[in-house]
């Protein structure tokens, strides 16, 4: 075992307790506010005038999960599930919402649309984010395109980067350094680092903020082989935003961010050891600027981004592909009762074969939402598609839902219809592997209805029932060798339970309880049945300690030797973490050990998943 390792972290151990044992009778303080969410009508509105339940990851959750990648964090979530996540870092993740597909989720970066257009599926590779830039992550559920355009079927991931700090200079440092072993390799050698650095401030009207982080990992092959040959993975990430308030009512913001990624990968259909590389770079500049008036705001956000990324194994590619997006939109404010959104949204997708190859979307849209005074709230949005290759197709939402206020809070129902329309990618039309040009588009639509209880920000506990339809979805033929659209219709539909209680003020308790059923398909990689449970303790102000446990149920996958779907049975992860500021407001350490019991499991079937993993860092403001 690795001296060093276990000196490390018995040294932030130590810390932990003589700093709790000091500040064992702070005094904890308390601040009950109403919950404000955005994502689901861009304007910011208290949770119980939203007619979704929409999933916030606040900055101090983030912080929690210091070390860990965007997709762990997510894949907790209810409605969830990330495949790959629990593996190797650096293995290629699919992202399943609601039992779709990843071409029905779409990420937004700070309100922008990304999505790589050289891909099969024109998803965004989730391996391109990081957690160092991150302020806070909003995820709302079901049909979306309204508001988001295209692609958002499923799932929107709004993610929120760090503002820029109040003060003139303002520098935080994370590092962390861990094991990344499987459960019979445990050999606790340092293998896994991670770092972030972020400098920002204000001068009078201008702002600044410059972010820097970069993760690797070794010590795990891809693949289960009789080798088992260290394949590593390294990523980096470099974010610059500007920003400067010319008036009271107008302000403009300007960013950038480079990120490159290497990612070692094994033979799949050996499987075997080989010493296959996959390179990938994300760049992307843009701008927003706002111009408030007395009762509303006009904005603008543009972006470009530029996506590569180059296999070298025995079928070597490469791809390359970029996209312009631009979104101008005004929000009116009607006595804090009637919230519009009228706005138009232009893509430009291109991807490089033989010849480039593009298409555009022209997409004029309006959203409304009331709020009564007795506790009625109405969601309304329609959205006019016009692709350069299909035309014009119209998706709307309906989404009404009643709050009744209690003495300590309130019980709110809410349901919704809501449709959305995904076109086929450009390689798949257009591709050197598998292309069809003669493809028609995917129409989805969801149904969801449910209720949510508060009481004084203390217990939150909501249900909701979803019930999708997918027609023509693209799906790859192996017989023919070709894209193709679907014959048979795709039924999804499920449950989704979440609960948030803090039944006196040093425990809190988080859970959440998914049941997926798809019919229409194979259904691979998605669980019927996912648990996911949380319990924090706060020994004081400055010391945390949480125990979670998640459970994904069984479920299908392909095994690419036999192409026969196999039953993969269901498995259980137990986590530790504990957190304190020996200097508030200026240095914590944290301590955290992953898979508590060293369970074995099998996520993908060949891929490697990781035992029990310890992981100890710290993050300095200075």
């Amino acid at each position: 075992m690795n001296k060093k390792f276990f000196g490390f972290c018995a040294a932030a151990l130590v810390c932990t307790n003589m700093a709790a044992q000091v500040a064992e009778n702070d005094s904890i303080k308390i601040q009950n506010l109403d919950e404000v969410v955005v994502s689901d009508s861009r304007f910011a509105l208290e949770r119980q005038n939203s007619g979704k339940t929409v999933i916030k990851i606040g900055n101090d959750e983030l912080q929690r999960n210091q070390g860990k990648s965007v997709a762990e964090i997510i894949n907790v979530k209810s409605g969830i599930e990330i495949a790959g996540s629990r593996g190797r870092e650096g293995a290629v993740l699919g992202v399943f919402a609601r039992g779709g597909r990843g071409r029905q989720v779409l990420v937004l970066i700070d309100g922008v649309r990304v999505s790589d257009p050289s891909s099969f599926s024109q998803e965004y590779d989730l391996r391109l984010l990081t957690a160092a830039n991150i302020e806070n992550i909003e995820i709302i559920k079901g049909a979306a395109s309204t508001l988001y355009g295209a692609n958002a079927a499923t799932a929107v991931i709004n993610i929120t980067t760090k503002k820029a700090s109040p003060r003139k200079m303002e520098l935080n440092v994370q590092t962390s350094r861990g094991t990344n072993q499987t459960t019979s390799g445990q050999n606790y050698n340092l293998s896994s680092a991670y770092n972030g650095v972020d400098l920002s401030g204000t001068f009078d009207k201008f702002t600044y903020n410059v972010t820097f982080s970069n993760r690797f990992s070794e010590g795990l092959s891809a693949l289960i082989t009789p080798e088992n040959e260290e394949d590593v993975f390294s990523t980096y990430s470099t974010d610059v935003r500007v920003g400067y308030q010319f008036s009271d009512k107008f302000k403009v913001g300007i960013y950038g961010n480079l990120t490159g990624l290497k990612t070692e990968y094994d033979e799949f259909s050996g499987p075997m050891d080989a010493p296959y590389l996959f390179k990938g770079k994300q760049k992307r500049i843009g701008a927003t600027s706002e111009y408030a008036y007395k009762k509303g705001s006009l904005h603008l956000n543009t972006g470009y981004a530029d996506y590569a990324s180059e296999n070298f194994s025995a079928y070597p590619n490469s791809f390359k592909g970029d996209n312009y997006v631009l979104d101008l939109y005004n929000k009116l404010n009607i006595q804090d009762k009637l919230y519009t959104i009228i706005g138009l949204n232009y893509v430009l997708d291109r991807t490089e074969f033989e010849t480039r190859k593009d298409f555009t979307l022209v997409d004029p849209y309006i959203n409304l939402v009331y709020v009564s005074e007795n506790g009625f709230n109405l969601n309304l949005g329609g959205r006019l598609n016009n692709h350069s290759e299909y035309g014009g197709h119209l998706v709307y939402n309906v989404n009404p839902s009643y709050a009744l206020k209690t003495s300590k809070g309130y019980v709110k129902l809410l349901g919704s219809y809501a449709t959305s329309y995904i076109t086929p990618s450009l390689n798949q039309l257009f591709g050197n592997f598998g292309a069809n040009p003669d493809l028609g588009p995917e129409e989805n639509r969801t149904l969801e209805g449910g209720f949510e209880y508060v009481v004084n920000q203390d217990l939150r506990f909501s249900s909701v029932y979803f019930n999708r339809k997918e027609e023509n979805a693209v799906v790859y033929d192996n017989q023919t060798g070709l894209f193709s659209n679907a014959v048979s219709t795709i039924d999804a539909q499920g449950v989704e339970f979440e609960l948030h209680w803090k039944p006196f003020v040093r425990f809190e308790f988080s859970g959440n309880y998914t049941f997926t059923e798809r019919k229409g398909d194979a259904a691979i990689r998605i669980p019927k049945h996912k648990i996911n449970i949380s319990a924090g303790y706060r020994f004081s102000n400055r010391t945390f300690a949480s125990l979670d446990y998640s459970l994904t149920g069984s479920r299908f996958d392909t095994d690419f030797m036999t192409f026969a779907n196999v039953e993969l049975p269901s498995y259980s992860l137990l986590d530790f973490y504990i957190g304190h500021d020996l200097l508030p407001g200026k240095l914590k350490v944290f301590t955290a050990i992953s898979n508590l019991l060293n369970e074995e499991f099998t996520e993908i079937i060949g891929s490697t998943t990781r035992g029990r993993n310890v992981r100890a860092g710290m993050k300095l403001t200075l």
